[in-house]
């Protein structure tokens, strides 16, 4: 299961050793601690902080450019995954923190809602195909249909004009056939 907003704002609430962290891409950097030693060799403590700058990133997912503090480890890591939502979307949760994780879900249902809605377009343009086709095939029936009704016509037409035919030539047969037998009768 994926972390929700909600969950990730419950999870602000924990105690980090470095906070500023949590708010931009750290990539896992945090305050390192060390000593400064000089020629006395009297050590004083000191702090180092991670490289960091703010940059606007591209998000293909979300369209637009995003504002974020990101130390140089994280802006050579999103370059070598070719791109800020490749990073998001790659990368383990413990060293995006929570800005990170906060994008990782932004992106995440953008790219969703991006394949919701290229599969609704397919379903959409399916469905007109299958219209489309079932309409081409009822015109197709129909002009079968018509051209059938206009054979069938065309076949009692011609069977009219047989039975004409026929009747006519028999008519003619027994006419010729009454007279050849008066003509036989009267030459008896």
């Amino acid at each position: 299961m994926f972390p929700s907003l909600p969950v990730l704002a419950s999870l602000a609430n924990v105690s980090t050793p470095f906070k500023r962290s949590s708010l931009g891409l750290f990539h896992g950097k945090l305050k390192q601690y060390g000593n400064n030693v000089p020629f006395s060799k009297k050590k004083t403590r000191r702090t180092w902080l991670p490289n960091v700058q703010n940059k606007r990133l591209t998000s293909e997912a979300l369209g637009r450019k995003v504002e974020v503090k990101v130390t140089t480890r994280a802006l050579k890591t999103i370059k070598k995954h070719g791109g800020l939502d490749q990073y998001l979307l790659k990368t383990k949760p413990e060293l995006l923190g929570y800005e990170g994780m906060r994008l990782r879900i932004s992106v995440r249902e953008a790219l969703q809602a991006e394949a919701e809605a290229q599969a609704e377009a397919k379903r959409v343009e399916e469905e007109t195909a299958r219209v489309e086709k079932e309409k081409r095939l009822s015109e197709e029936q129909t002009a079968r249909l018509a051209s059938q009704k206009q054979l069938q016509a065309q076949r009692k037409v011609q069977a009219k004009k047989e039975r004409r035919r026929s009747e006519s030539l028999a008519a003619s047969i027994i006419g010729a056939q009454s007279k050849s037998s008066l003509s036989s009768e009267s030459a008896r």
